[in-house]
């Protein structure tokens, strides 16, 4: 029975081999995945539509968050990145942190999103002179370098270092450089809800002591009023944060420092205000002016870069660089 069936399965094979040959050729080009990614021009995520403040006020143009659009390096987009404007081929070493899977690179990207929203909720309430009382922070280990001689885990929480109770990167590294080359530091992590006692040995780098472990902090806080912000599961990265908080500012404070304009926007923040540069440039400017913005908002380490692509592109809209969430209010306010 067996070998009547092998027949008849190697004669089907033989009489249609060459629709076989072909579909094989279209499940690959479609389906098969290259180590590589497609950045293309993106959007803007309307933030009104996501932010929401008790009692807050009306907007009356629109401020929204710039994003890169990335595909997976199927062969169809890795043909059109050479046919269409501004698609860019992007090696996925370029993409993915040192010695982690994507997986893990997106969980990295989460922490570093939820970051960004407790940032942005935190500056936003202070310089609107509004009450935030901060109740807990909790400094997620989100990257560990090869060069690491550690036994802490990515993800694990730091609770202590050498017996000091850290929350932040700037107090990290100041326990690490107040150490000597080959130093074995002692810390107290939280990992899977169980307190652990680690080491990581102190070595030398172009920028000074290091033992290879980066943090991202993140908070919780009771605010008055109550804002909620809601985020969409394939969104991460900590880019948004200066359009996040200039959307709950304006929300907090009766001057609407949109005046009916479509502001889009790109940069980190950090709890006390300050803007910091991001990647994807081009590509979230060439979105922005897809959409019909009026404004730019970008990171003034990314001024030049943002300005380039404006000039070469002829682009009609226009382009501010910022370092702080006062400074884009300002701006925003005498434009």
């Amino acid at each position: 029975m067996f070998n009547k069936f092998y027949e008849e399965v190697k004669a089907f094979i033989k009489e249609n081999y060459k629709f076989l040959l072909f579909l094989v050729f279209i499940i690959a080009f479609f389906y098969v995945e290259l180590p590589y990614k497609v950045y293309r021009p993106g959007g803007m995520v309307v933030l009104d539509k996501r932010i929401e403040v008790e009692n807050g006020y009306e907007t009356s143009g629109e401020l929204g968050m710039a994003y890169v659009s990335v595909v997976k390096g199927s062969l169809p987009f890795l043909v059109a990145s050479y046919l269409i404007p501004n698609w860019d081929i992007v090696p996925n070493e370029e993409v993915l942190n040192e010695n982690e899977t994507w997986e893990e690179t997106l969980k990295s990207d989460k922490i570093s999103m939820k970051q960004s929203v407790d940032n942005a909720i935190i500056s936003a309430y202070h310089l609107a002179n509004k009450n935030i009382n901060i109740t807990k922070e909790e400094a997620h280990v989100t990257y560990i370098d090869e060069k690491a001689n550690t036994d802490i885990k990515l993800f694990d929480i730091i609770i202590s270092v050498e017996g000091e109770k850290i929350t932040k990167l700037e107090e990290l590294r100041k326990i690490v450089q107040a150490h000597q080359i080959g130093d074995k530091i002692n810390l107290k992590v939280l990992r899977d809800d169980k307190e652990l006692d680690t080491t990581a040995s102190v070595y030398d780098t172009e920028d000074g002591p290091k033992i290879g472990v980066a943090i991202t902090t993140t908070y919780e806080y009771d605010e008055e009023p109550k804002v909620e912000i809601k985020t969409k599961e394939n969104e991460s990265g900590p880019s948004g944060g200066l359009m996040m908080s200039l959307a709950i500012y304006n929300s907090l404070v009766e001057q609407d420092i949109t005046h009916g304009k479509k502001i889009i926007g790109t940069g980190t923040i950090d709890n006390e205000g300050n803007v910091g540069e991001i990647g994807g440039v081009p590509y979230k400017l060439l979105g922005g002016e897809k959409k019909n913005c009026d404004i730019f908002l970008v990171p003034k380490g990314n001024l030049e870069e943002a300005l380039k692509v404006k000039e070469e592109n002829n682009l009609d809209i226009e382009v501010i660089g910022v370092n702080t969430l006062e400074e884009a209010i300002n701006a925003l306010n005498n434009v």
